[in-house]
């Protein structure tokens, strides 16, 4: 029950994007869906870093909370909003100024450099909005308040997708923005629904709001910057090298061709939706295993993952199956039933989409193992899954089967990712010398690994 609030903010979140590319891709046509899909590539590295961050924030919060230890729980939450919204308004201007070497970085089609500049450029300048948002969701999530961020969500939705069309085309006094009026939207909608979230902690009295002298602690200093700084590159680090990863792979499908980089836009549109219910479920194990540690209930740790695994694999198995069963309908809503793209997006989902089944069962384990601080070994695993394995396997394949490569590459660095995870989490080595924020070390054997 607190996953769900979570997975359908996900849900929508995703369908926000979708509805979005639907609009970019019907109003001005498949060459700016490509724009976006090479321009949001490098904004998810980007809010990788400040992700990285929250998660640190979350953890530390929910074990305060699970202590019962407010005020601190009220310390960590703004040390880490603080210093997220400095990132980003740091990396919104320079990546404001970089746009263009960064696309050129990626291989984009000169045919999409400049619609996707002007989309970038916008969501580059309007990052601190989001970054903001994602940071006050995370910390009432760590709280164990996931219904306030779900209401932010829908209104943030609702607005956006009245927008786009609004200042992609115009209306009456309302000029038409093209592309970059998409992102326009995104930024006003996501100023709509950070502004709900505050007015609501402040409104029901929260115990994350901060008041008076407890404003001070926007201004991050001692332990809490250590923590969030410490578990959080980690962290951000993993996200970092996943969606540089993609980076990667943005320019190896680029050189595929126009249709190729269209129906890749398309189909990652599909697989947002698969990843939700395991992010949404992560998210909610590590907050649920960090409030267990801080209120000394360790015996729970077990039982808690081995529920969100289970759960995590029957709705991403489901998910994984109705997108392979009813791939045109759900391509043609972006390409076009007609477009060129579409034999290559449909051969894309029948090798990629269960590869993601693999992914959930990583991330899962993930969510258990970040709340006791175990951050690094993750880290390693994720890069050898993305680079040795993924990246390595196209690189050897290409000569011998071209192109299929690229596809082909997501399942063997899925599955070298699960099998890696999983072996480290049944050692139980991810549990040595985890301190509780409390300052209580966590007993030996207290975290009872899944059946």
């Amino acid at each position: 029950m607190f996953s769900v609030p979570m997975l359908l903010s996900n849900v929508l979140q995703t369908l926000n994007g979708s509805i979005n590319a639907i609009w970019v891709g019907r109003l001005i046509g498949n060459s700016a869906l490509a724009a976006t899909a090479n321009a949001n590539i490098v904004m998810f590295l980007l809010f990788a870093a400040v992700f990285g961050f929250g998660m640190a924030t979350t953890v530390r919060v929910g074990q305060f909370f699970g202590a019962r230890d407010i005020d601190a729980a009220r310390r960590t939450f703004g040390a880490g909003i603080g210093l997220c919204i400095v990132l980003a308004m740091t990396t919104g201007v320079l990546g404001g100024l970089l746009s263009r070497p960064l696309l050129h970085l990626l291989s984009t089609p000169a045919a999409i450099e400049t619609e996707a500049l002007a989309y970038l450029q916008v969501i580059f300048f309007t990052m601190p909005f989001g970054t903001l948002s994602m940071m006050v969701g995370m910390g009432l999530r760590g709280a164990g308040d996931s219904k306030t961020p779900l209401y932010a969500m829908i209104l943030t939705v609702a607005l956006d997708i009245m927008l786009n069309p609004l200042l992609i085309r115009g209306l009456g006094p309302v000029p038409a923005f093209g592309i970059a009026g998409s992102a326009f939207a995104t930024a006003v909608a996501s100023f709509a629904g950070v502004m709900l979230m505050i007015a609501t902690i402040y409104r029901k009295d929260l115990p994350l709001r901060l008041r008076g002298a407890e404003l001070r602690y926007l201004i991050p200093n001692g332990p809490d910057l250590r923590y969030v700084l410490g578990k959080g590159l980690p962290m951000g680090a993993q996200m970092l090298i996943m969606s540089a990863a993609g980076v990667i792979m943005v320019g190896l499908v680029n050189r595929e061709g126009l249709n190729a980089s269209a129906a890749y836009g398309a189909s990652l549109q599909l697989w947002n939706y698969l990843q939700m219910p395991a992010f949404a479920i992560s998210s909610a194990v590590s907050a649920m295993v960090a409030q267990s540690l801080g209120a000394g209930n360790h015996g729970r740790v077990g039982e808690v993952t081995r529920v969100g695994m289970i759960t995590n694999a029957i709705m991403t198995a489901a998910l994984a199956a109705l997108i392979v069963l009813f791939d045109h309908p759900l391509l043609a809503l972006f390409l076009g039933s007609d477009s060129p793209a579409m034999p290559i997006a449909e051969h894309i989902q029948l090798v990629v989409t269960w590869s993601f089944v693999l992914m959930g069962v990583m991330m899962v384990l993930g969510g258990t193992m970040r709340a006791y601080g175990a951050v690094v070994v993750p880290l390693i695993i994720m890069t050898i899954s993305l680079y040795p394995a993924r990246l390595g396997f196209y690189f050897l394949a290409v000569p011998h089967i071209g192109g299929e490569a690229v596809w082909w590459a997501y399942p063997v660095g899925s599955g070298v990712s699960a099998a890696l995870t999983w072996a480290f989490y049944l050692s139980g080595r991810w549990k040595k010398d985890a301190k509780l924020e409390a300052g209580r070390p966590v007993p030996e054997q207290t975290a009872e690994q899944p059946a």
